[in-house]
């Protein structure tokens, strides 16, 4: 966790920041590194590289650059003059090799921590200090792998310079800091040293505790003041000045120092509120999420508001002291001091209970806002009413590039709302028990939404909108307006818009940068980030992670455009939910979640319990199947490619071929659940495993806690006779299933005429009610006459090509073997299908 952008520390110092201009100039990188200093620090100081490894370096120099042209493109202008220079660096970018421009950008960084640690050791006697954090920078595996002589200080000279025999107290770093850093620094790792909150806490403690002793200093300062202008004709008068001078100007160096620690704790606090404010977003999408970490970082601004408070005002008392008439150091030191209490009072305004990201009108949500400073300026004495509106992704850019929390004026946001929302103020409240300052909207409901003009194949659930909450105080004397935004929500008013909707917001809280213009988000993700995205959805909706061959598969489907076979390991937006899939009418998130909430409605307890394989494709089942020992009977099921929101089931037929089902979906589940459907269909024995490491189950061990209990059927006293919905699958000797409603031909077999084998009765039926209905017909194998001729022209059949006129004749034939039963009759009233058993699982239709 970076304490301070490495940048800003250099560029507090004149020299050091004249020496890198200089350096980066020399490739026309300084804009860049100003541009984007937190990001390259970040991403540099977060790689690992082996030494002596080329290859490496190389494959990360080129990842490095094409994410640093895609932060570029995401990269919101101020203005257009900055336009045109983005313009001009990622032009700059692709003239530039990679590993030249990454190289030099790497180094550029290690240069700055030497001169980090140099200026730190410097001014160590001069009683200032640079604000330092701890970087593992690994500069001997780009050293060794490019040949560079780069000059790099070992990190155990950034420690607090402990190889200089300066101590870090002496080189004024509280010692609890620089002991901190030391015990924390990950070897191995590029990167800043990571600090538990309760250590932060601890060294807000700590430096707040140093900067108290303070106070003695100045109290003696006061007196020797006081006395100076009482007895200023005193023979010590002149002696007693010169010392006021020399305590004066120690005091405000101990001041300024005690705020450079300040400065630098309050930022890792800011930081750290920032990462749980990440934290939450990404809770969105279904991560994993400690609220209660909010308390322990409400404790940590409360102790930094004391200490700036404390720090506000000796500032204030040595201004008292005016030994000289103008002292601009002291007077920017007080600006400094009030700007920072007012970024902290602001900062700690947040929004705690997000509202709904998808909202759909005329729907009552709830949210609720905290401040974390509990009871600290003494606000809850006096609390204040929260407002609420809704702003558009225009609306809140153009605010919040306009200015800080201190510009915000009621009366200017009386037009800015772009919707109308009932019971949108409440009164904030402080619960003593546990310290809670917050304001709660149990009851809000958007009544009505303006939408901005679209463009080109923008849609409603492509717009981000986001509640703005606003407030007015007195803080010191001061009147301040703290305001917050939620994490963006998507309005719709039908249900049918909720799937494009969630494919907006899963995409905002999974890609989103901590820091950003409101809405921004890149358009292109590495399958990695994405993959991990669509884990954690899928995973908090349905209980169950998705396997390392599910995630393969989903990977699959989303390349559909690469024909040579390359994995591109980017995803674009337009892949993930605008373009539909190969030979589909739905894209990829809209098939992904309608099986999601299938999944979730339908079928949670056998997806958790592993039986489903689910994510397959249909060679894959149907070779997995082929392969399985157990042979005949063996089943799995797979999600339809073709259907939304279709489930399927792939079985070994009798014949030792596979055969699918057709996709069942919520409809056919709300009549009757897919547990009791594999238990009506006898062909259906063993379950094929979902993981190489478990074994496969039979059938009834696999589902039967899932079964449905059926009660016996009882006679009803108004004379009508019970039914029961049950789903049969029509077998061709097992060369094929076919589904359909209950029909009604002449002559119906026995229930228990059905069999895994060949199947002989002379007619049969399958329910299933969501399909099309399809009949088969069979000659009775008890006549002996009619089954020999028939059995002669299924062996005929086999060996004919379909479109041979000889067929023709055969349909007559058929005709004639069976012209003495009832059975010609029907055959020439419904034009049924006759299915030739086969070995080629055919079926010839006459």
């Amino acid at each position: 966790m970076s304490s301070m952008s490495l940048w800003k520390r250099i560029s507090s110092h004149a020299d050091c920041e004249q020496r890198m201009a200089a350096y980066y100039n020399k490739k026309g990188l300084y804009d860049l590194r100003l541009c984007l200093a937190p990001w390259i620090e970040d991403r540099i100081m977060s790689e690992q590289i082996t030494p002596n490894s080329t290859n490496q370096l190389e494959h990360v120099a080129v990842k490095f650059i094409e994410d640093l042209q895609q932060k570029l493109l995401s990269t919101r202008a101020s203005d257009q003059v900055l336009k045109y220079r983005l313009v001009e660096l990622c032009a700059l970018i692709q003239r530039t090799p990679a590993l030249e421009l990454y190289t030099h950008l790497r180094s550029g960084v290690q240069k700055e921590l030497q001169l980090a640690a140099e200026k730190s050791v410097a001014v160590a006697s001069a009683g200032q200090s640079m604000p330092l954090n701890t970087y593992n920078m690994n500069n001997a595996a780009v050293a060794a792998a490019v040949g560079m002589n780069t000059g790099y200080v070992d990190a155990s000279d950034l420690l607090g310079v402990a190889g200089t025999g300066v101590s870090p107290v002496a080189g004024g770093m509280p010692a609890g800091i620089m002991h901190n850093m030391a015990e924390t620094a990950a070897p191995g790792r590029v990167g800043p040293a990571k600090m538990e909150l309760y250590e932060v806490h601890n060294q807000i403690f700590q430096s707040f505790n140093e900067f108290t002793t303070c106070s003695e200093s100045l109290k003696v300062l006061v007196q020797n003041y006081r006395y100076m202008l009482n007895a200023p004709n005193s023979p010590d008068a002149e002696r007693l000045f010169k010392s006021l001078i020399e305590d004066k100007a120690a005091l405000v160096a101990r001041l300024r120092r005690s705020f450079m620690f300040y400065d630098q704790l309050q930022d890792m606090v800011i930081t750290e509120l920032k990462n749980w404010r990440r934290q939450q977003a990404l809770a969105g999408n279904g991560a994993q999420f400690s609220e209660n970490m909010l308390d322990d970082i409400q404790r940590c601004f409360e102790l930094l508001e004391s200490f700036v408070t404390h720090l506000l005002t000796a500032v204030k008392e040595t201004l008292l002291v005016r030994i000289v008439n103008d002292d601009p150091d002291l007077n920017c030191l007080l600006e400094q001091v009030q700007v920072a209490q007012k970024n902290l009072v602001c900062s700690a305004f947040i929004v705690d209970k997000q509202p709904p990201q998808v909202m759909k009108t005329n729907t009552r949500f709830a949210a609720s806002v905290r401040w974390l400073l509990g009871s600290q300026l003494g606000i809850h004495m006096n609390p204040p009413t929260v407002e609420c509106i809704i702003m558009s992704e225009l609306q809140a850019q153009r605010f919040v590039t306009r200015g800080t929390h201190m510009d915000v004026t009621n009366g200017s946001l009386a037009g800015q709302s772009s919707g109308e929302i009932q019971n949108c103020s409440s009164t904030m409240e402080y619960q003593q028990s546990s310290h809670v300052f917050s304001a709660s909207f149990r009851n809000m409901q958007l009544k009505k939404i303006k939408r901005a003009e679209k463009k080109g194949t923008e849609s409603v659930m492509d717009e981000k909108f986001a509640l703005f909450f606003y407030a007015t105080t007195t803080v010191n004397d001061y009147q301040i307006r703290v305001w917050t935004l939620s994490l963006p929500v998507v309005v719709i008013v039908h249900g049918n818009q909720e799937p494009q909707s969630w494919a907006t917001i899963t995409w905002d809280n999974a890609f989103a940068d901590i820091v950003r213009d409101p809405f921004v988000v890149t358009d292109r993700v590495t399958w990695r980030q994405l993959s991990v995205a669509l884990n954690t959805k899928f995973g908090s909706c349905t209980q169950r992670a998705l396997t390392a061959e599910n995630l393969e598969f989903l990977f699959e489907k989303l390349q559909r455009d690469n024909i040579a076979g390359e994995r591109n390991e980017y995803i674009s937006w337009n892949q993930f939910c605008k373009e539909p899939l190969p030979d589909r009418t739905f894209t990829f998130w809209e098939w992904f979640f309608a099986i999601m909430k299938l999944t979730k409605d339908h079928l949670l307890s056998m997806w958790k319990a592993g039986r489903i394989t689910g994510f397959i494709n249909k060679a894959k089942a149907h070779d997995d199947l082929l392969r399985a020992v157990t042979g005949i009977g063996t089943f799995l099921l797979r999600f339809s490619d073709s259907e939304l929101g279709g489930v399927t089931i792939a079985y070994v037929n009798a014949c030792g071929s596979v055969t699918m089902l057709s996709p069942w979906t919520a409809r056919d589940f709300q009549i009757l659940n897919l547990a009791d459907r594999i238990r009506d269909l006898d062909m259906l024995r063993c379950l094929h495993p979902t993981d190489v490491n478990v074994q496969p189950l039979d059938r009834d061990l696999a589902f039967g806690d899932f079964y449905t209990q059926r009660a016996e059927p009882t006679p009803r006293v108004d004379g009508y006779v019970p039914s029961t919905i049950r789903v049969q699958v029509r077998t061709s000797g097992d060369t094929g299933s076919i589904s359909g409603t209950p029909h009604h031909p002449m002559q119906s077999p026995p229930q228990d005429s059905m069999s895994m084998g060949n199947y002989s009765p002379r007619s049969g039926m399958s329910c299933n009610p969501s399909s099309v209905a399809t009949t088969s017909y069979y000659k009775d194998d008890s006549d002996s006459d009619d089954s020999t001729v028939a059995q002669a022209l299924e062996n005929y059949v086999n060996n004919t090509a379909p479109d041979d006129p000889i067929l023709d004749q055969i349909s007559h034939t058929i005709y004639n073997v069976c012209a003495n039963g009832p059975e010609a009759q029907w055959m020439m009233a419904t034009k049924s299908t006759y299915a030739v058993p086969s070995p080629y699982n055919q079926t010839v239709q006459y």
